[in-house]
C-alpha cells in the first residue's frame, strides 16, 4: 500500500504508521500489529459502555471544573456516537491482548479524541482529556459491568420472562392432557402436560431470580478506583458521580463500589454471573432435550408431540424432519458452559491489585448473555408454542403400562402390586385386566382407582 494511505502518528514509544481514514491511534496501532490472534473483537455491547463510559467521565469532570466546557462537550458528542454504533469499524484490537484490556481502553480514547478533535476545533488529547480521571484498570472491569447489566435488563430477562410465560401457557392450553411420566427414561406415574411444561417454566423462574440477583453486585461500578484501587488522579467525588450519569445514559441502576480493590483486582461478580448463565444453559439443554425425546419418531420413537417442521431434515432422506430449535438450543447451551470454564480460569487470574484476563472475561460474559437471550425466544416462538400433541399415542401409552399398579398399593400391597405388574410386562396385557382377575376389586373399583387424570393429582388411593 502507497504511503499516501498512511498518515503518521507519535506515542511516548515514538512514530508509526496508522492508515489514513482510521480513527484511532499510535497505541490502537501498536495493539494492531502485537495481537495479531484471533480476529475477535470487542463486542458490540462493550464498545456501548466503553461509549458511555467517556461521555459520561467528560460530564463529570466538566462539572467539577477540570474540564473545558467546550472540550467537554465534543467529548460527550463523541462518547454517544461511539455507544450508538458510529464507529464500531474503528475498533479493530484483538480480545487477546494485554490483559487490562489497555489497548481497547485506548481504542476508545483515541477514536473519541480524534472525533471531539474535529469537533471542538482545537486539540483533543485521548489521555489528558478523554481519559481524565480514569484508567483502564477501573474503565474496562466498568465496560465489563455496564455491559452486562444494561443485556441483562434490556435483553436477556425480558427473554427469559417471555420464555417462562410460554410455557406457562402451553402447559395451560395442555392441562387436560396425560401422559406417561418417565424416571430413568422408564415408564413412572403419569404426570399431565402442565405439570411437566410448569415444571420447565419453574426452572426459568428459578434463572430470572439468580440472575437478578447476580446483577446486585454487577452494578457496583470500579470507575473511581483509577490504577489500582486508591483513586489516584480522580477527583474524590468523582466515582459516586460517575456511578449516576452511567445510570441515566443507560437507563439502569448502578452505584460507586465501596471497595474499589476488590473490583479492580478481581471478576468474581462476572464470575458469579456467568455462573447463573452457565445455569441457565443447563435448564436449557434439560428442556431442549426433552423436547427432542418427545418429538423423537414419529413412528419408531415416543411420538409424543410434533415439534413445528421448519425445513427440510436430511440431504438424502425425503420426508425427514428434524428437531432443529432443540438442536440448535443444546449447541448454545455446551457453547455458555465452555465460555463459563473461560471465565472462571479468568476470573482466578487476579494478581495482586489487578485481574489480567479481563478482555477475555468480558468477549465471553456478553456472548453467553446474548446467545442465551437469543435462543430463549427462538425456543419459545419456534418449538414450544407451536408444538402439537399426538394423543392417540399418549392414550395407548398410558392403557398399556403396568406402573399404573402403584396406584393399588394402598389397597393389595406392594408385593401382590409387583407381581402384577411382572405379569402385565411379560404378558403385554393391561393391569386392569389382571387385577381383576387376582384381587376382589370390581371394574368400577379399578376404573376408579386406575384412572390417569386422577393420578395426576397425587395423594393415596383408597
Amino acid at each position: 500500500m502507497a504511503d499516501e494511505n498512511y498518515r503518521i502518528e507519535k506515542d511516548s514509544m515514538g512514530e508509526l504508521r496508522v492508515p489514513k481514514d482510521a480513527l484511532w491511534g499510535a497505541q490502537s496501532q501498536r495493539a494492531i500489529e502485537n495481537f495479531p490472534i484471533s480476529n475477535l473483537r470487542a463486542p458490540r455491547a462493550m464498545i456501548n459502555a466503553l461509549g458511555l463510559i467517556k461521555a459520561s467521565a467528560a460530564q463529570v469532570n466538566r462539572d467539577l471544573d477540570l474540564l473545558d466546557g467546550d472540550i467537554a462537550e465534543a467529548i460527550i458528542d463523541a462518547g454517544k456516537k461511539v455507544a450508538a454504533g458510529d464507529y464500531d469499524d474503528h475498533f479493530p484490537v484483538d480480545i487477546f491482548q494485554t490483559g487490562s484490556g489497555t489497548s481497547t481502553n485506548m481504542n476508545a480514547n483515541e477514536v473519541i479524541a480524534h472525533v471531539a478533535t474535529e469537533t471542538a476545533g482545537q486539540t483533543v488529547h485521548p489521555n489528558d482529556h478523554v481519559n481524565m480521571g480514569q484508567s483502564s484498570n477501573d474503565t474496562i472491569p466498568t465496560s465489563i459491568q455496564v455491559a452486562s447489566v444494561v443485556e441483562c435488563e434490556q435483553r436477556l430477562l425480558p427473554a427469559l420472562r417471555h420464555l417462562r410465560d410460554t410455557l406457562h401457557n402451553k402447559g395451560e392450553e395442555l392441562s387436560d392432557v396425560v401422559k406417561t411420566g418417565r424416571t430413568h427414561l422408564m415408564d413412572a406415574m403419569p404426570v399431565r402436560f402442565d405439570q411437566e411444561l410448569g415444571g420447565w417454566a419453574g426452572q426459568i423462574d428459578s434463572n430470572i431470580a439468580r440472575v437478578e440477583s447476580a446483577l446486585v453486585r454487577m452494578r457496583r461500578l470500579a470507575q473511581g478506583g483509577t490504577a489500582v484501587g486508591t483513586g489516584i488522579n480522580a477527583h474524590p467525588e468523582f466515582g459516586e458521580r460517575i456511578a449516576k450519569a452511567i445510570g441515566e445514559a443507560a437507563r439502569c441502576r448502578f452505584s460507586t463500589s465501596e471497595n474499589y480493590f476488590e473490583c479492580l483486582s478481581s471478576q468474581d461478580s462476572a464470575v458469579e454471573l456467568s455462573g447463573q448463565l452457565n445455569t441457565i444453559a443447563v435448564s436449557i439443554m434439560k428442556i431442549a432435550n426433552d423436547l427432542r425425546w418427545m418429538n423423537s419418531g414419529p413412528l419408531a420413537g415416543l411420538g409424543e408431540i410434533q415439534l413445528p417442521a421448519l425445513q427440510p431434515g436430511s440431504s438424502i432422506m425425503p420426508g425427514k424432519v428434524n428437531p432443529v430449535i432443540p438442536e440448535a438450543a443444546t449447541m448454545v447451551a455446551a457453547q455458555v458452559m465452555g465460555n463459563h470454564t473461560t471465565i472462571t480460569v479468568s476470573g482466578q487470574a487476579g494478581n495482586f491489585q489487578l485481574n489480567v484476563m479481563m478482555p477475555v472475561v468480558a468477549y465471553n460474559l456478553l456472548q453467553s448473555i446474548e446467545l442465551l437471550t437469543h435462543t430463549a425466544r427462538v425456543l419459545a416462538d419456534k418449538a414450544i408454542a407451536g408444538f402439537t400433541v399426538n394423543r392417540d399415542n399418549l392414550e395407548n401409552a398410558l392403557s398399556k403400562n403396568p406402573i399404573l399398579v402403584t396406584a393399588l398399593n394402598s389397597v393389595i400391597g406392594y408385593d401382590k402390586g409387583a407381581a402384577i405388574a411382572k405379569q402385565a410386562y411379560k404378558e403385554g396385557r393391561p393391569v386392569k385386566e389382571l387385577a381383576m382377575e387376582q384381587t376382589d376389586l370390581s371394574e368400577a373399583e379399578l376404573d376408579r382407582l386406575l384412572d390417569p387424570a386422577e393420578l395426576t393429582q397425587g395423594g393415596v388411593k383408597q
